[in-house]
């Protein structure tokens, strides 16, 4: 099965369920997505499959493809994510991964400066050394390279599993906010600064310095993102299972 074929029905369904244009309830048929994208029943199968793991569909025997109301849908999903992040719900979207990293991140450099592995520290030192350096230059998409490598870093240096299983989510943003024009034409001269300092308290053993580093750029982050979601509405699903 050709996979440009398989994203294409996967893109095709899942983008307007995303956005709104097909909202929770609605009903589609195998047959009929496989006659409007051109291809066979078995691709449309395949990307149900990836849809109905994101949460976004079900298949309900002698019904269709019926899809899902939000509060079931996979919230960490990268695609879903970058589905977000090109709509309607963008600034919902960008704020939630804003907090989330802002909540995550600071423990994750002090967990990292307590356990890193030697190996990874040196990685991590290396990176933000080059990072200060291609920021300076203004080259934004190799520094985005970069930012998600350092990040990611940070996130498996911390020795939790379930914070380095974000590593996906948080390049999902870190790409996002490039490719919205929510990055500065260069990064900020004290931005890079707080990167070479939390690789530097990674390396050195100081938990406390690289979490109080990690805070300061995720507060500059905030501070420069923060105006996409004013007076956007907070989403709030129901605790009931």
């Amino acid at each position: 099965m050709p996979s440009s074929l398989h994203n294409r029905v996967v893109d095709a369904v899942g983008t307007p369920i995303v956005d709104g244009r097909m909202p929770a309830g609605t009903v589609m048929l195998a047959d009929h997505i496989a006659l409007d994208q051109g291809v066979s029943r078995s691709v449309v199968r395949e990307a149900v499959r990836v849809l109905a793991a994101m949460g976004l569909v079900e298949s309900i025997k002698r019904v269709g493809i019926r899809v899902r109301p939000q509060s079931g849908w996979n919230a960490f999903d990268p695609t879903l994510i970058r589905w977000r992040l090109a709509g309607p719900e963008r600034g919902a979207q960008l704020r939630s991964l804003t907090e989330l990293r802002a909540s995550v991140e600071p423990m994750a450099a002090e967990l990292a400066a307590a356990h890193c592995p030697q190996a990874m520290s040196g990685e991590l030192m290396t990176v933000a050394a080059q990072m200060r350096t291609v920021g300076r230059s203004g080259d934004l998409e190799r520094f985005l390279t970069l930012d998600i490598h350092f990040h990611r870093l940070v996130l498996h240096g911390s020795g939790n599993e379930m914070f380095a299983k974000l590593d996906e989510v948080i390049a999902a943003v870190l790409s996002g906010r490039t490719g919205l024009g929510l990055m500065p034409e260069k990064p900020h001269e004290t931005a890079l600064q707080w990167h070479v300092d939390v690789a530097d308290a990674v390396q050195g053993g100081h938990p406390v310095q690289a979490r109080e580093s990690m805070e300061l750029i995720m507060r500059r982050t905030i501070a420069e993102v923060e105006d996409s979601w004013d007076d956007t509405p907070r989403l709030f699903f129901s605790a009931a299972e």
